[in-house]
């Protein structure tokens, strides 16, 4: 009998075919096979939500292979990743083969689902086989039917109603708003003084400890208990010449417990912050350790599935992980019990394991040859935070001490800190966003009650000395806090996080500086827009019960069909409501709740919004074809215009008239080369220069002999110039990027940026790369990019003309000659 197996991606198929046997033939759908065209009409919500599903084009050759080898199949198997998608994918090939009549209701058809890709988890997974769930497939399809509706409906009003915006999306627009209503808290915070006042103290022997000073008159001091540096200096002068003594000590004993093993968004929080990784790069890094690589001869997936918000592992993994550790570590690093976990995540579905190794004794060192090098820390980041979840606590002493003055009235506070044992932190800690290690060593001398104290001499500054602080504002998300804020909020779910903040980037709504999210103006009018208009809908309660919704129709609990409607019918009200704007008044509002953006907090309404060239013109917000600028009321007899305020507050002039202003981006014709730093590899100096072909990044110098010339590497569209630091010139001159081999003929699949653009590169042969970043392409994304060119063909797919066709050819007359001859 001849199975055919359904996988998702096609580095899977030869390694689970091995695993099968000859009766098994493994094929991959490259993911999802249908979806809803991007059009009006793919979703009828008159037609009780009608979903018109067509198989793409790049697609079709796929499911022509799926059908061809079932027609000579006596069973499918339908063995897609093992979530919403996954079992979307599968129904979708059922249901398309139906459709087409490959196969009838009658025929044999299985579902299988294994969270690792090793021989032992294939074959259990095998002998388990199950139905299609519907109830996922539903909440799957009420997931893609709600996005579709917001996507295709809400766009269009943006668009007229706000020219220059790209986009709308229901959980895109909602991570936004945080991003947007961050920056607002940061623009509104004024910096409050503070003093602080710190003493250095020795004892009979010595030994100095630094101590702060925490209470006066026996009431705790706040953070901006001392004010300004008069109450400083009043206190400082009050505590010169005091005697100190110990007046209590206080002794604890401290226990910290490991963390549980990755989440989805806890991965991609931790990458981040260990590693610099993006949410999309750790995704697609750990899709390649799942999938497999090849040790010793054999192909094994080295994790368990990468999209998953529960924290649970597998008894044999929790066996196997206890055995590491009592064979790695030395002493008592493993507990008499088994550590159990639970999701505190709002939403969590816990279906599925956490992200683990497949087997806890595949150490890094014993991978590391296998995998490249950001293969490697992302494995090593995932198997030290597994194993050190079953490791003993870390114990630490905590030791505090109170020192008063003679007068009783102050009192300084000294905390040590001493690790006992090292516990779980031998192997693994986690890094925490925007804080201090709380358990930082920090030894104090022996003290007891009682003890004298001396103040210690110092020539350099004043003791005690008081230090002047500013309160600061909230610092701007990253794509770790981000990741998490989205996770509290129970706002979208693991398989969706890094595409979020992909689209965010992509549309040009924020941008990155110094891995923090900073708003863009087209995003801070977009979230304008939609908290004035579609208050509701970006709100974060409304969105989290709508993930809790589709968690309902996952368990088979609501009709996803009535989840729809009810969305629907509000919804479609505040679409016509919107379309009736006029757009005068929609620039008004966003004229006056944005002020402080576009002419700045300071002076009065008046000062700010004189025109500075005709001087009796009033200038605010225009719309034109490309986006929002500043302009004068008294245009077209002014034509004053401006960009918007910049995050610095440096408006952009221009006095170019019309929409002149708008554009942020216009090339800059008079570049001069830009030193960006020296390559860590080889030294050599990397610059930014502009070409006849645009901008382009270079390695070294042109040397004295003309063919050694420097390393080269274009731009990429869409990478802006200001944005080129050295960290990304350096990748970008590591192109062209290896995705891997082809998996119809094992040759390498390589991506790279030419003279022309971005391309994906096989056998010799180039095709061109649009709508994928250079840097985010994978080997699914350009296998089906690649097709068969006629010999000879050039890049674009145009054959090379021959000698005898260029002789044949009529010859072209440009223009500008035909005028002369004139």
């Amino acid at each position: 009998m001849k199975s055919i197996v359904i996988v998702e991606s096609p580095a899977k198929c030869k390694t689970i075919e091995k695993y099968l046997g000859k009766n098994y033939k493994v094929l991959a759908s490259y993911g999802h096979i249908r979806d809803l065209p991007s059009k009006d009409g793919s979703v009828l919500p008159d037609k009780n939500f009608e979903m018109k599903y067509v198989v793409d084009a790049r697609s079709k050759k796929y499911v022509k292979e799926i059908s061809d080898a079932v027609k000579k199949a006596d069973e499918l198997i339908l063995a897609t990743d093992p979530d919403r998608e996954g079992e979307s994918i599968s129904w979708h090939v059922y249901d398309e083969l139906l459709k087409e009549k490959v196969i009838t209701n009658k025929f044999p058809v299985k579902r299988v689902s294994f969270n690792s890709i090793t021989k032992d988890a294939v074959n259990k997974a095998m002998a388990a086989p199950r139905e299609i769930d519907m109830n996922l497939v539903n909440s799957q399809q009420a997931r893609r039917a709600l996005d579709y509706l917001v996507g295709f409906t809400l766009s269009p009003v943006l668009w007229r109603k706000l020219p220059g915006s790209r986009s709308a999306g229901r959980v895109q627009s909602v991570a936004l708003r945080l991003v947007c209503e961050r920056e607002k808290e940061i623009e509104a915070f004024k910096p409050v003084e503070y003093w602080t006042i710190q003493a250095l103290f020795q004892t009979d022997m010595g030994e100095q400890f630094l101590s702060n000073l925490s209470q006066i008159s026996g009431k705790r001091i706040d953070k901006l208990g001392i004010k300004n540096k008069a109450e400083a200096e009043q206190i400082l002068n009050e505590i010169l010449g005091q005697e100190f003594s110990v007046k209590e000590i206080e002794k604890k004993r401290l226990t910290r417990n490991p963390k549980p093993p990755f989440t989805t968004s806890t991965l991609q929080q931790e990458a981040s912050r260990k590693l610099g990784f993006s949410a999309k790069k750790t995704m697609q890094i750990a899709q390649k350790l799942y999938e497999g690589v090849t040790i010793g001869g054999e192909t094994a997936g080295l994790i368990t599935y990468m999209r998953t918000d529960g924290v649970s592992i597998a008894p044999e993994a929790m066996d196997r992980t206890r055995e590491a550790i009592s064979k790695l570590f030395k002493g008592n690093y493993l507990p008499e019990k088994p550590r159990f976990y639970s999701s505190k995540a709002k939403n969590a579905q816990e279906a599925h394991e956490a992200i683990r190794p497949t087997d806890s004794m595949r150490t890094p060192d014993s991978v590391e040859k296998y995998l490249d090098s950001d293969q490697a820390k992302l494995y090593e980041l995932i198997w030290k935070r597994l194993v050190a979840s079953q490791m003993e606590a870390a114990l630490l002493d905590q030791v505090a001490a109170d020192i008063e003055t003679n007068s009783k009235k102050y009192i300084f506070r000294s905390v040590g800190t001493t690790m006992v044992f090292d516990g779980f932190y031998k192997l693994y800690k986690e890094d925490v966003d925007d804080s201090d290690d709380e358990d930082a060593e920090l030894k104090l001398p022996i003290l007891t009650e009682n003890q004298n104290l001396d103040l210690a001499k110092t020539e350099e500054k004043q003791n005690p000395e008081g230090e002047q602080h500013f309160t600061q504002p909230p610092p701007r998300y990253n794509e770790a806090s981000l990741v998490k804020k989205l996770e509290e909020l129970g706002i979208g779910r693991p398989s969706t996080y890094a595409s979020i903040l992909a689209v965010l980037i992509d549309r040009e709504y924020v941008k990155l500086d110094k891995r923090r999210f900073i708003p863009e103006t087209r995003g801070r009018l977009v979230t304008e827009f939609l908290s004035d208009y579609f208050t509701k809908y970006v709100e974060y309660d409304f969105t989290a019960e709508l993930e809790e919704e589709l968690d309902l129709i996952s368990d088979g609990k609501l009709d996803w069909k009535k989840a729809l409607k009810d969305f629907w019918g509000a919804f479609k009200e505040n679409i016509d409501k919107a379309m009736e704007l006029k757009i005068t008044d929609v620039i008004n509002t966003l004229d006056t709740s944005l002020e402080n953006l576009f002419f700045g907090e300071h002076g009065t309404a008046e000062e700010k919004r004189k025109c500075p060239k005709c001087s009796d013109g009033k200038i605010g917000l225009r719309l034109g074809k490309f986006g929002a600028f500043i302009g004068c009321s008294n245009y077209p007899t002014c034509d004053y215009t401006r960009q918007i305020l910049t995050n610095d507050n440096k408006p952009k002039e221009s006095e170019e008239g019309g929409d002149a202003g708008a554009d942020a981006n216009a090339p800059n014709n008079h570049f001069e080369t830009r030193v960006l730093g020296n390559d860590k590899r080889t030294g050599k100096e990397i610059t930014l220069r502009k070409g006849p072909y645009g901008f382009y990044v270079q390695l070294g110098e042109q040397g004295k002999d003309k063919k050694d010339k420097p390393k080269r590497t274009s731009i990429p569209r869409g990478v802006k110039i200001d944005d080129v630091d050295l960290q990304k010139a350096e990748t970008m001159l590591a192109l062209p990027r290896n995705l891997g081999k082809h998996p119809a003929d094992g040759l390498d699949v390589l991506a790279g940026v030419g003279r022309f653009g971005p391309y994906i590169s096989h056998n010799k042969k180039f095709f061109s790369l649009k709508n994928i970043s250079i840097f985010d392409v994978t080997l699914e994304d350009a296998v089906p990019l690649i097709v068969e060119k006629p010999e000879g063909a050039r890049r674009g797919g145009f054959k090379k003309k021959t000698d005898t066709e260029k002789k044949e050819a009529p010859k072209k007359t440009t223009a500008k000659k035909s005028a002369k001859k004139k």
